[in-house]
C-alpha cells in the first residue's frame, strides 16, 4: 500500500472555496480540473519495458515504453498507420496493477486508457474520443471498452466486464484542499453528483456513467457529462487503500482539446439497497 503526506485544508482554504457557485455561469472543463491531480498516487515509469495486449474483439496493441513516451501500434477496432509516438502517464494502484494513460498528441481529441495486471494478465482498455460536432441531448465525449489479456503469462481469474457493485453507494472523493466532490452511483448507466468545495460548488447533474470491474475492490468508472465536452476514466480502489487514479479529457474554455491527470481519497458516507424492482 502506498502512503501519502496529506496536507488537510486550512479552515482559510476550505472558507475560501465554500462560496457557492454562480448558478447560470457552468464552469469550463479547465477550470474545474486545475489541480484535481493533488492527491493524486505518484506516477511510475515504465522506460524499457513492453506490453502486448490482445482485446476481447481481437484487437491487438503493442507497446513499448520509453522515460516520457511510448511507440505503439494497434490492429483491429483501435487501428493506427503503423508505428505512433505519443506521451503517456502511468501509475501503479498496486503492487500488481497499472494504471497507464495515452494523453494522444498523434491522433487529436483521444485518449487510450489501459489497466493491466502482472499477477492474472488480465487488462482492461478503454477509448475516450470527442466527437467533431456537438449532438444536443448527447455528451460530446464517447467512450469504449473492452476487457484483454496481456502477453506476459497465462490469464487467470476474473475476466474484467460491467459491474452493478456501486449502485446505491454514495462517495465523497477528495482530490486537492480545493476539492472535493460527492457521487451517487444511481443505476448501472447513470451516476449524479455534486460539488461541496470547489470552484464548482453547489454545481452537481446527472450524467451518463459506465463501471467495469478488473478485480476484487478495483473498479473501472467512467462518465460523460451532457453540458460540457469533458469525460473521464478512474480506476477507484475500494479495497484498503481507498485511492483514485484518473484523466479527464474534454474542450477548455479556449475550445481546444485538453488532457488532465486526476486523483486523491474515497470516502464512503452510505449506501442503499432496493427492496424489490432494482435501477436498470
Amino acid at each position: 500500500m502506498t502512503t501519502l503526506n496529506i496536507d488537510t485544508p486550512t479552515a482559510e482554504a476550505i472558507a475560501a472555496d465554500t462560496v457557492a457557485a454562480d448558478p447560470n455561469e457552468w464552469r469550463s472543463y479547465d477550470e474545474f480540473a486545475a489541480g484535481i491531480d493533488t492527491f493524486r498516487l505518484p506516477n511510475v515509469d515504465l522506460a524499457g519495458t513492453t506490453l502486448s495486449l490482445t482485446l476481447d474483439d481481437g484487437t491487438r496493441i503493442d507497446l513499448a515504453f520509453d522515460a516520457d513516451t511510448v511507440r505503439w501500434s494497434a490492429r483491429g477496432s483501435i487501428s493506427t498507420d503503423g508505428e505512433l509516438s505519443d506521451p503517456y502517464d502511468a501509475v501503479r494502484v498496486r503492487g500488481d496493477v497499472v494504471f497507464v494513460n495515452l494523453p494522444i498528441e498523434s491522433r487529436e481529441r483521444e485518449a487510450i486508457t489501459i489497466v493491466y495486471s502482472d499477477s492474472t494478465h488480465r487488462a482492461l482498455v478503454s477509448r475516450s474520443e470527442i466527437a467533431e460536432v456537438a449532438v444536443e441531448g448527447e455528451p460530446q465525449v464517447g467512450q469504449t471498452f473492452w476487457s484483454g489479456v496481456t502477453d506476459r503469462g497465462e490469464a487467470t481469474g476474473e475476466v474484467p466486464g460491467p459491474s452493478r457493485d456501486l449502485i446505491g453507494k454514495r462517495n465523497l472523493y477528495r482530490y486537492s484542499p480545493h476539492h472535493l466532490y460527492e457521487h451517487v452511483y444511481i443505476s448501472s448507466e447513470r451516476y449524479a453528483w455534486q460539488c461541496v468545495q470547489g470552484v464548482q460548488r453547489g454545481h452537481g447533474d446527472m450524467d451518463m456513467s459506465t463501471v467495469w470491474k478488473f478485480a476484487d475492490g478495483l473498479y473501472l468508472f467512467c462518465f460523460r457529462e451532457f453540458r460540457i465536452a469533458v469525460a473521464s476514466v478512474w480506476l477507484h480502489d475500494l479495497g484498503y487503500q481507498l485511492m483514485t487514479t484518473g484523466i479527464f479529457l474534454g474542450i477548455n474554455g479556449d475550445g481546444h482539446a485538453e488532457h488532465s491527470r486526476a486523483g486523491g481519497h474515497i470516502y464512503p458516507i452510505g449506501s442503499v439497497d432496493y427492496p424489490d424492482v432494482q435501477p436498470v
